[in-house]
């Protein structure tokens, strides 16, 4: 079951970014994987790092790609909750 968390992994990724723990967000990734019941092992993680909009607490914008390293599309689900704002 998934450890209830008020802030989105997009969030927490993006802080680490901030903080210069970035080495870590990929061991983050594969940690919320799991918690869905999902296999890390199956998909390459990327990050995409842009500037924040102009009154976001964050300096840093992250964005986080899955792919699957079958070739098969990542769930649209999937991919909605990782993005998520907020």
């Amino acid at each position: 079951m998934p450890i209830n968390n008020p802030f989105t992994i997009r969030m927490q990724i993006a802080r680490m970014f901030e903080q210069g723990q970035s080495l870590f967000a990929e061991i983050k990734v594969q940690d919320w994987l799991k918690e869905r019941n999902q296999n890390p092992k199956d998909y390459l993680i990327r990050f995409r790092q842009t500037m924040a909009p102009v009154g976001s607490n964050s300096s840093v914008n992250i964005e986080i790609e899955l792919f699957r390293k079958d070739g098969q599309p990542v769930d649209e689900w999937l991919l909605q909750e990782l993005n998520r704002q907020n």
